[in-house]
C-alpha cells in the first residue's frame, strides 16, 4: 500500500471521482480523501500504472502539480471516497469556468430533466471561486448550501459512474436556484419563463441588469448603445459585447487562431480584436473591440430567446463602486428591467479582459476564469500586498506561491478599499489554517486609498509595512512573470510616485528583486494643476510648449493662471502623459472622459502611420529630451493636416522617442552583460509601441520580455511588491 499526496487543481473539478473510477477499474483497494490543500490517496498495487491511467482520465480543468509518495502498511477491502477534512489549506482553488458542452446539450434537450435550466453544471464546469466560502470544497461551504438536493440529484451525486458524482454545485429545476424578472420599481413580474420575458424586454429597447455567477451585467441591444451612453454617463468609453457564437464574433472583429482559442477557452475572457465595423459606436475612436462568448447557462438561454447576434454586456456598478452582487442593491441603478436569481454571490469577480499580441496574453484585467491563479515567487515569506491606487489587485504569498486577488478597482472609493481588504482576507482564509503574515507592502504614494488596508493589516498582525517604488514593482512583476532574476526594464505608464518625490512614468530601470537603478528616463515637465492636467490634455500641451500658447486653447486670463502654475505644479517624466499631449496636439482627443482615453485614441493613428517625418531626440546622461522632441512636433500646423499625415506625424514622433529609450536601455544592458530588455506598465498595452520596441531590441541583438500571466498595468504592482519585500526579508 502506498499513500499519495496530490497537490494542484484537485478540488471541485471531479478529481476524487476520477480517482475512484480509475481505482475500481484497476481493481485496487484504498481510499481517496480531500485534505483541504491536497488530495490524499491510499492505493495498493503498481503505483506507476495507477498514475499513468489517472493522467489519461484527468478531468479537463484539473491539474496535478506534484505527487508525494509515502509507504503505508495498512490494508483495505475496497476503494472508498472518505469524508473531507480541513488539513493544510494552501490549496489551488478552482476558478469559475464556462458551462461545458455536455451541460449545454442537456439544457437544449426537451427530453432531459434539466431542459432550459440555467444552473446546469457538472464536475468540470460552472461557478467555483465566486461561490466558495471555505475549503475543503464541499457543498456546505458554498453558496449552494441552502439548496437541499432532491432525490434524483442525490442519486446522481452518489453514483460514481455519473458526471455529477460529488459535484458540489449539482442541482435541477426541482431543488436548485431559480430566476425571476423585475420591473424598474423593483416589483416582481409573474411569468412562467423569466429569461424569455427579459429577452423580450431587451429586444424592445430596454436597458437591463442581469445577475450572473460572480456579479451582474448591464445589458442592451447594440442599437440602444447611444441611449445607454447617455443614461450611464459614458459618452466615449469602450464597452464589451457578448456575441452569440464564434461566427457572430467574426462580424465585429478580425480573429486569428490564437484569438479564437482564447475566446472559446473555458475561461471565456473578453478579448480585444481588430475592429471590422462599429456602426453602433461600441468603442469610439479605437481600432479594437472587446468581444466575449456566453459562459453561463443564463447567457445561453438568453441568446436562445433573442434574435440579436450580440448584446452590450458591461459590469453593473454605480460609477466608481465595485460591481454589484446583491439583488436589492442593484435597483439603485434604475434600469428598466432586472433578471435575478436567488443564489448568493459570495465573491464578486469581474470578467477578465485580454489584449493579445504575438501569442502573448496582455491582461487588461485578470479576474474571472483565471483567479486565483498561483505563481511561483523567489521567497518563502507570507506577505499581503495592496498594490497601487487604480486598477488594483491585491496579492498574497504563502509557501513560495503568490496568489492575486480578482480585479478590485480604484482605491479612492471607500467601498473599493473594503473590497480589497475582504479579498485579501478571503485568500488568507483559503490558504492558511491560522492567518498570519510576515509583512505587508504598499506603494510609496502617500495618498493611495489602498494604504488604509496595508496600515490596518500591519496593526492587526503586528508586522512591518514595506513601501515599494511603483515602477520598480512593475519591473519586479515582469521578472516574476518571466521567471528571471534581472533585466533592463522600460517601466512606462501614466503616473507613479518616484523615489525623488516627483511623478515618474517614462523609466528605464536596471531591475532586480533586491535593488534597482534608474539608468534613464524622460525629461520631466509640469502637470499644470496636478491631477487636473491628466483630465485636460490641453494643459499638457501648454506645459510641453513651455507656456508658449500657440494653439488657441485658452483665453488670456487662463494663460496667465497656467503660466503661474508652471512654477509650482508637480513635475512628471510620464510617457503616458506625453502620449496624451501628442494626441491632443494632433486634434485626436482633446478632452479625457475616461482613464487613458487620449493615448488610447492615439493608438489607431500609430497603427496606420509610418516614419515619414524626421525628428531628433537628444540625450543628456540618460535623460531623454522629450520636451524638445514635442516642440519639434509643434512646428506642424495640425489644422492643415490630413488624417494620414497626422498618423505619420504621430508615428514618427513616438518611434523617435521609443528608439531613444531602447538605445539607452540596450547600452546600459551591454555594460551590465544583460541579454534582455523588459517592457511593462500601462503604455505597454499599446500594440504599435510594442512593435516599435520589439524591432529596436532585435536591432540590438537582445531579447524582449513582456507580460503573459500578470497584467501589464497597475494590476501587476502587488505581485512586484510581494517579490521585492519577500527577497528583502529573506536577505
Amino acid at each position: 500500500m502506498t499513500k499519495l499526496i496530490f497537490s494542484g487543481i484537485v478540488q471541485g473539478v471531479g478529481f476524487r471521482p476520477t480517482v475512484y473510477r480509475v481505482a475500481t477499474m484497476l481493481d485496487r483497494h484504498g481510499y481517496v480523501l480531500n485534505k483541504g490543500a491536497e488530495v490524499e490517496v491510499a492505493i495498493d498495487g503498481d503505483v506507476d500504472e495507477f498514475l499513468t491511467v489517472l493522467h489519461k482520465h484527468l478531468p479537463s480543468i484539473a491539474s496535478i502539480d506534484s505527487v508525494e509518495r509515502i509507504p503505508d502498511d495498512k490494508k483495505y477491502d475496497e476503494f472508498q471516497i472518505l469524508h473531507s477534512n480541513t488539513g493544510q489549506r494552501h490549496s489551488r482553488i478552482p476558478a469559475d469556468v464556462a458551462v461545458c458542452d455536455h451541460c449545454i446539450q442537456e439544457m437544449n434537450n426537451p427530453k432531459n430533466r434539466r431542459y432550459r435550466y440555467p444552473f446546469t453544471n457538472c464536475t468540470v464546469c460552472g461557478a467555483r471561486f465566486s461561490l466558495i466560502d471555505d475549503v475543503p470544497y464541499d457543498r456546505e461551504r458554498t453558496a449552494m448550501q441552502p439548496f437541499e438536493l432532491c432525490e434524483q440529484c442525490q442519486l446522481e451525486y452518489e453514483n460514481p459512474s455519473n458526471r455529477r458524482y460529488h459535484a458540489q454545485t449539482i442541482s435541477c429545476p426541482q431543488c436548485g436556484p431559480a430566476m425571476s424578472v423585475y420591473n424598474s420599481e423593483g416589483e416582481p413580474i409573474d411569468v412562467e419563463n423569466p429569461i424569455q420575458q427579459f429577452a423580450h424586454f431587451l429586444e424592445n429597447g430596454a436597458i437591463g441588469v442581469m445577475k450572473s455567477w460572480g456579479g451582474m451585467h448591464l445589458c442592451c441591444t447594440l442599437d440602444q448603445i447611444p441611449r445607454f451612453r447617455t443614461w450611464y454617463h459614458r459618452p466615449q468609453k469602450p464597452f464589451a459585447i457578448m456575441a452569440r457564437d464564434i461566427q457572430a464574433v467574426k462580424k465585429y472583429g478580425k480573429i486569428n487562431t490564437f484569438e479564437e482559442k482564447l475566446l472559446t477557452s473555458s475561461q471565456r475572457p473578453v478579448v480585444t480584436l481588430e475592429k471590422i465595423c462599429d456602426e453602433h459606436m461600441i468603442s469610439p475612436g479605437l481600432n479594437t473591440i472587446g468581444v466575449f462568448l456566453p459562459y453561463t447557462g443564463v447567457h445561453h438561454r438568453l441568446f436562445a430567446n433573442i434574435d440579436a447576434d450580440a448584446l452590450l454586456m458591461t459590469s453593473a456598478n454605480v460609477p466608481g463602486e465595485p460591481m454589484l452582487i446583491n439583488n436589492d442593491d442593484a435597483f439603485a441603478l434604475q434600469a428598466d428591467y432586472y433578471l435575478f436569481h436567488n443564489r448568493a454571490i459570495l465573491h464578486r469577480i469581474d470578467d477578465s479582459v485580454i489584449k493579445p499580441w504575438r501569442h502573448h496574453t496582455f491582461f487588461l484585467r485578470k479576474s474571472r476564469g483565471y483567479v486565483p491563479d498561483p505563481l511561483p515567487v523567489p521567497h518563502t515569506k507570507t506577505i499581503a500586498c495592496v498594490g497601487a491606487g487604480e486598477h488594483i489587485c491585491g496579492a498574497l504569498s504563502h509557501k513560495k506561491i503568490v496568489y492575486m486577488t480578482q480585479y478590485i478597482g480604484n482605491s479612492k472609493y471607500y467601498s473599493v478599499v473594503e473590497f480589497l481588504q475582504e479579498s485579501l482576507e478571503h485568500l488568507m482564509k483559503l490558504t492558511m489554517s491560522k492567518p498570519m503574515l510576515d509583512a505587508v507592502t504598499a506603494d510609496l504614494h502617500p495618498g493611495y486609498g489602498s494604504r488604509t488596508v496595508a496600515e490596518q493589516f500591519t496593526q492587526t498582525y503586528d508586522v512591518p509595512l514595506i513601501e515599494v517604488q511603483h515602477h520598480w514593482a512593475h519591473a519586479a512583476a515582469l521578472l516574476v512573470d518571466n521567471q528571471v532574476d534581472e533585466s533592463m526594464v522600460l517601466s512606462i505608464d501614466g503616473l507613479g510616485y518616484g523615489a525623488d518625490e516627483t511623478l515618474w512614468g517614462g523609466e528605464i530601470l536596471h531591475s532586480k528583486f533586491d535593488s534597482y537603478k534608474r539608468v534613464g528616463h524622460l525629461q520631466s515637465f509640469p502637470l499644470l494643476g496636478g491631477d487636473q492636467a491628466t483630465h485636460d490634455p490641453r494643459r499638457l500641451v501648454f506645459a510641453l510648449l513651455d507656456g508658449d500658447e500657440q494653439t488657441g486653447y485658452f483665453i488670456d486670463e487662463e494663460i496667465h493662471v497656467l503660466q503661474q502654475l508652471q512654477k509650482t505644479s508637480p513635475i512628471s517624466s510620464s510617457l503616458g502623459r506625453f502620449l496624451d499631449a501628442v494626441s491632443c496636439y494632433l486634434g485626436i482627443c482633446m478632452k479625457r472622459t475616461y482613464d487613458g482615453e487620449p493615448a488610447m485614441k492615439l493608438e489607431p493613428y500609430l497603427a496606420k502611420g509610418t516614419q515619414t517625418y524626421d525628428f531628433q531626440c537628444s540625450l543628456n546622461h540618460g535623460v531623454i529630451n522629450s520636451i524638445d522632441l514635442f516642440q519639434q512636433l509643434s512646428s506642424y500646423q495640425t489644422s492643415k493636416l490630413s488624417e494620414k499625415e497626422k498618423a505619420d506625424l504621430a508615428y514618427s514622433v513616438v518611434k523617435t522617442l521609443m528608439d531613444a529609450m531602447i538605445d539607452v536601455a540596450c547600452d546600459a544592458a551591454d555594460t551590465k552583460n544583460i541579454s534582455t530588455i523588459g517592457l511593462t506598465g500601462g503604455v505597454s498595452y499599446n500594440i504599435p509601441i510594442c512593435e516599435m520596441v520589439q524591432q529596436r531590441v532585435n536591432h540590438h541583438g537582445l531579447s524582449l520580455l513582456v507580460h503573459n500571466n500578470i497584467p501589464n498595468g497597475d494590476g501587476c504592482v502587488a505581485v512586484g511588491q510581494n517579490a521585492i519585500a519577500g527577497v528583502k526579508l529573506s536577505a
